[in-house]
């Protein structure tokens, strides 16, 4: 077959087979809307499309975009699944489906005010009782409680999905957090730049104005009126499967990302912790289920809520978006009921109806569920609640058609035991559309998820232009749930008129936002400056490992035979010290046998997960703090951070392979350290991130002095000279004294020198700095703190230290006036790090002893998985 009789992509891809096709109309043909992608990607080809593929995933790899899953082989950063052809939809088409969510949007709103309100729904048995009242998700708490403007829903989802005849149907509601805009918006960046001309001659909607007009509503929910609100993101944590996607968010509306510890009620009003003392909050956008906002109020088990929230909302002191007890419009067996309630309140007809559904608890609807069963899909009627279950699995959407006889007797059982749990769906063929696999086009079948934000300009609800377009695992799966092997696509809504190019850099209406000049960088929560703090202290003991072991290794790739220098086993005894746990140690002392080989220390210390304080722990404990700040930290350090454990991997056969990885080690901390340096503002975020750094490198050099130097060795210059050259101080001993390193001058330069940005006075005159500038509420003027006095005591032990002192061996085995400096610095560090904890972090324990010579503490107590994954997240994406 020659290139010509090649079949192009889009001819390849073959014709529709009993379903209906995004991309091919049932004779094969490419449609309209989808005329200039496909052109574009015939004329690109697969090797083309492949290409510029390839860099869009490098790109989510760098942008660390993750779907967290529970149980996955991947681990909890499983890569975002992202596939290049976007869903391609039509204005004409997309104005249609618009109209019906922004109805559905009202609609929805309008029952959940009554069920909250008057009640007269069920009053007028157009809503059983039994449906509402037996919901776990009906917060009897929150009746009558206030929401501002009567607005439940400021973001509302809803999943749609095309049937054969290419009606679109909504197969599900999302009220209370609804998880997903994020990855549409990351999804949209990464497409857009593989796909750039060809994203550009689409004339395809963009999402900027939609984001800004649901921000500009959350701002006039503020109680506080005429005032700047400061508006919050409630996140369950870093363990919480869309955590990439609240951090992004976050970040891209200007909220401050918070966890329910960094909230706290007094006086009815909700503040957040900051360093610069509580600060009120206005507006809550939470991402965790109803019930864990407020263990007070709703489930007291909840260690993710804000103890207080409820009445604080009460008081008509916060506003909260969505609104407690939107979980209750979650459930499948509302929707036979929508359409009447549509006429009705609103006095109109769906223009989007929901797919025929069947809630059990009526008789009727339950006989016909039990006769149909291989035609339907079986759901819970209450999402998330703990109440069904088919064999002790917890029941999600059951195929009917999939069941054995055996099991669909089962069903027919627990649907006679507890019919008003269960609800059932007809059972459609959802449509398909082409996706990038093994360098073809194939059909899967996909589904759209939809999302409406509320606006504050009388138009009532705003629609985005597009979604979250997901994707099934293979051909013969209708499951297109992230967790369960899904991927996902960009969707283009194609403009018939001139594309926008409207930005959060200016309001709905092209003007400039007005925003007042402000240096006040105290609205830094606790746990956040905890984290860089931490981060700070994991990438600085990650760079003084790797230039030990670089040293290490340099010097037994040079040595022939027994050739090694004095210094060699100075260098290995000091890497014993400070990768080896305490148990390790003594196991090793109480030994007969030698030590390992050189080499296979190396290779344990930079990667055998047993070396408790290795090289890999390190570099991983500080990836993931970085994903944890991932709101705080620019995406140029997070990339750096990202590659220490993807792209510096393990040595393979010989030293220079542990050369080359220990380089980039050092040369990744170098680069983060100066971005640090040069592009973070000299605000509190970069003080914490410095000061870790600073306590670090005081920890290593006393640790690293005390192995190399207390105890004279023969060759003593040579081993100075490892000291040096690890403490990054080789070149400037050279410069300085142009001799082979002696003892005195050493010391000086190490500990003593403030000119020495490696020395440890160097670090004790920084963080003095760097303390003398944190607010200190509640302190006397002139008083210094617990962890200023400490500090204090450290830098006047070295001012007043004497190097040529401390450089005598007095019984010429060991020197001891050194030896008893050292030991009173190494205790000083752990109890300096304590009570700056005390002073500004959330997490007070003590931390733990600096193990080797500066042990890692634990990084972060995972939460249970009941508190990392509420419900509606489990079953976010």
């Amino acid at each position: 077959m020659t290139a010509l009789d090649t079949p192009t992509l889009t001819a390849a891809y073959g014709e529709p087979d009993g379903v209906h096709d995004e991309m091919k109309s049932a004779d094969g043909s490419v449609r309209a809307v989808w005329r200039e992608l496909a052109e574009r990607m015939d004329r690109l080809g697969g090797a083309g499309l492949g290409r510029r593929w390839a860099q869009g995933q490098r790109m989510i790899q760098d942008n660390g975009v993750t779907y967290n899953v529970y149980g996955d082989p991947r681990g909890t950063d499983r890569p975002w699944q992202l596939d290049p052809v976007p869903l391609v939809l039509g204005a004409e088409e997309w104005r249609g489906i618009e109209a019906g969510l922004v109805q559905r949007a009202r609609l929805l709103n309008a029952v959940c005010a009554d069920l909250y309100g008057p009640q007269t729904l069920l009053h007028e048995d157009r809503l059983p009782a039994e449906l509402i009242l037996g919901h776990p998700g009906f917060l009897r708490p929150c009746r009558h409680l206030p929401v501002r403007d009567g607005r439940y829903l400021t973001f509302y989802a809803a999943d749609l999905a095309r049937s054969p005849d290419g009606r679109w149907w909504v197969l599900s509601d999302r009220a209370q957090a609804p998880s997903g805009a994020g990855y549409a918006l990351e999804n949209r960046l990464v497409v857009s730049r593989s796909l750039a001309g060809v994203f550009r001659d689409c004339r395809v909607q963009r999402h900027a104005q939609f984001f800004a007009r649901w921000r500009q509503t959350l701002r006039a929910m503020s109680p506080r009126v005429g005032e700047n609100p400061r508006i919050v993101l409630l996140t369950p944590g870093p363990y919480n499967e869309t955590y990439f996607e609240h951090a992004y968010l976050a970040r891209y509306l200007g909220f401050n990302l918070v966890q329910g510890d960094d909230l706290t009620v007094r006086d009815n009003k909700v503040f957040l912790r900051t360093l610069g003392g509580l600060r009120r909050v206005d507006v809550v956008v939470r991402r965790l289920d109803d019930g864990f906002c407020d263990p007070l109020e709703l489930r007291d088990e909840s260690r993710i809520g804000v103890p207080g929230l409820v009445q604080a909302a009460w008081a008509g002191n916060v506003a909260i978006a969505n609104a407690l007890g939107t979980g209750v419009l979650e459930t499948p067996g509302l929707m036979p009921f929508y359409p009447g309630l549509c006429r009705h309140l609103l006095g109109e007809e769906e223009k989007l109806s929901g797919i025929a559904t069947w809630w059990c608890g009526q008789p009727k609807e339950r006989d016909y569920v039990i006769e149909h069963l291989p035609e339907l899909v079986i759901k819970p009627a209450y999402p998330g609640a703990p109440a069904t279950g088919l064999g002790g699995v917890h029941i999600d959407a059951i195929f009917g058609d999939t069941l054995s006889p055996t099991q669909r007797e089962e069903i027919a059982g627990l649907i006679h035991e507890r019919p008003e749990a269960f609800a059932a769906q007809e059972s459609v063929n959802i449509s398909t559309a082409p996706v990038w696999h093994g360098g073809r086009l194939v059909p899967r079948h996909v589904m759209l998820r939809a999302y409406v934000a509320a606006t504050d300009d009388g138009a009532g609800y705003a629609v985005m232009p597009g979604g979250l377009t997901r994707v099934s695992r293979s051909a013969d799966s209708r499951v297109t749930s992230m967790q369960r092997g899904g991927g996902s696509k960009d969707t283009w809504v194609i403009s018939d008129t001139p594309v926008s190019d409207f930005t959060l850099l200016a309001a709905g209406n092209g003007s400039p936002v007005p925003t007042a000049v402000t240096h006040d960088s105290f609205d830094l929560p606790s746990r956040v400056a905890d984290n860089l703090y931490w981060l700070g202290r994991y990438t600085e003991r990650g760079d003084g490992l790797a230039r030990l072991l670089r040293a290490i290794a340099a010097r037994l790739a040079d040595a022939e035979g027994s050739d090694a220098g004095p210094e060699l086993p100075a260098l290995l005894e000091t890497l014993d010290a400070v990768t080896l746990d305490a148990e390790a140690r003594k196991k090793r002392e109480k030994s007969k046998e030698p030590p390992p080989p050189a080499e296979a220390r190396i290779r344990a210390a930079m990667s055998d997960p047993a070396v408790a304080f290795g090289l890999a722990p390190t570099l991983e404990n500080a990836r993931r703090l970085a994903s944890v700040a991932r709101d705080r930290v620019s995406l140029d350090i997070w990339r750096i951070l990202s590659q220490l454990g993807r792209d510096h991997g393990l040595p393979e056969d010989d030293l220079g392979d542990a050369l080359g990885v220990l380089d980039r080690v050092v040369t990744s901390l170098a680069a983060f350290t100066g971005l640090g340096t040069e592009s973070m503002l000299r605000n509190q975020e970069w003080r914490f991130l410095d000061m870790g750094r600073r306590l670090e490198r005081v920890a290593q050099g006393v640790a690293f002095v005390r192995c190399l130097v207390v105890r004279p060795r023969p060759g003593e210059g040579m081993v100075l000279e490892g000291l040096l050259e690890v403490m990054a101080s080789a070149m400037s001993y050279r410069q300085r004294y142009l001799a082979v390193p002696a003892a005195s001058p050493t010391l000086d330069m190490l500990l003593l020198d403030e000119t020495n940005p490696r020395s440890v006075a160097y670090q004790l005159v920084q963080l003095d700095e760097h303390l003398e500038k944190l607010p200190r509420p509640g302190l006397p003027d002139g008083r210094r703190g617990e962890d200023q006095r400490l500090l204090l005591d450290m830098l006047t032990t070295l001012r007043l230290a004497d190097a040529a002192r401390l450089a005598a061996a007095d019984d010429g085995e060991a020197r001891d006036a050194l030896s008893y400096l050292l030991m009173n610095l190494a205790s000083q560090v752990p109890a300096l790090s304590d009570a700056i904890a005390r002073q500004f972090l959330s997490h007070n324990a003590p931390s733990t002893p600096l193990g080797g010579m500066f042990a890692p503490p634990a990084l972060i107590d995972r939460p249970t998985e009941d508190d990392a994954a509420p419900a509606e997240e489990a079953d976010a994406v």
